[in-house]
């Protein structure tokens, strides 16, 4: 009882912390990482129900991109929240520690370490940022940064530092071929795996699409 209303108690302070964020990193997004981590730790099965809980929640809190590249400013935040709440200290350095790992930070950069909570965050949070929903948050957040929609003169870069991969300035477009389309194949649970597939299909088919139209052949 005590977890349900600790978890009851975060999901409402990060609404309102997250409700008219507009970069495609707002509540609803949290929500729907929320609910599809559940549906994953129910199908993987041995996952701490209270840490993926709370894991997705503040997955976004003070998140790097929007701190001047910090790693750190969300494992602090997150531990901030939680230790307001009386959340058991191991409990929160869980937590902390999977904040701090779980975001995509250049293709050619290998991703921490997981536990299973933590893998299975990830997952949902990956698959948030693919198929449709991934495509109008792509262009949410490149609009935030001010980025153009597309050039050709301005080739995808595969970056092979964290550093290089903060600082970069190219196209939404590219960012599918940069991040979005690395993601299928990174992916850490069955569950995962299999409903990336799909929405993995949809992003090759929308770039194909964009493409045609944007030399003028439809």
């Amino acid at each position: 009882m005590m977890k349900r209303k600790t978890i009851q108690k975060v999901a409402a302070d990060i609404r309102r912390r997250f409700e008219r964020e507009s970069t495609g990193h707002d509540w609803h997004h949290i929500e729907r990482v929320w609910k599809m981590a559940k549906k994953i730790a129910a199908a993987e099965k041995g996952a701490d129900n209270f840490i993926v809980e709370l894991g997705a929640l503040l997955h976004d809190i003070a998140d790097w991109k929007f701190h001047k590249g910090d790693l750190s400013a969300g494992p602090r935040a997150a531990r901030k929240i939680l230790s307001s709440l009386d959340v058991e200290r191991t409990a929160v350095n869980r937590v902390c520690d999977i904040v701090e790992r779980i975001s995509f930070k250049g293709e050619r950069v290998k991703d921490k370490p997981l536990t299973l909570e933590g893998k299975i965050i990830q997952d949902a949070d990956r698959l948030d940022a693919i198929g449709a929903l991934g495509v109008a948050r792509a262009f949410a957040y490149g609009g935030s940064l001010g980025r153009q929609l597309y050039d050709p003169a301005i080739k995808p870069v595969l970056h092979l530092t964290f550093h290089h991969y903060r600082k970069n300035q190219g196209t939404t477009i590219n960012h599918f071929y940069e991040k979005l389309l690395l993601l299928k194949d990174r992916m850490n649970t069955k569950s995962g795996k299999r409903l990336a597939a799909a929405r993995h299909k949809f992003l090759k088919l929308y770039l194909k699409e964009f493409l045609t139209e944007w030399v003028g052949r439809k």
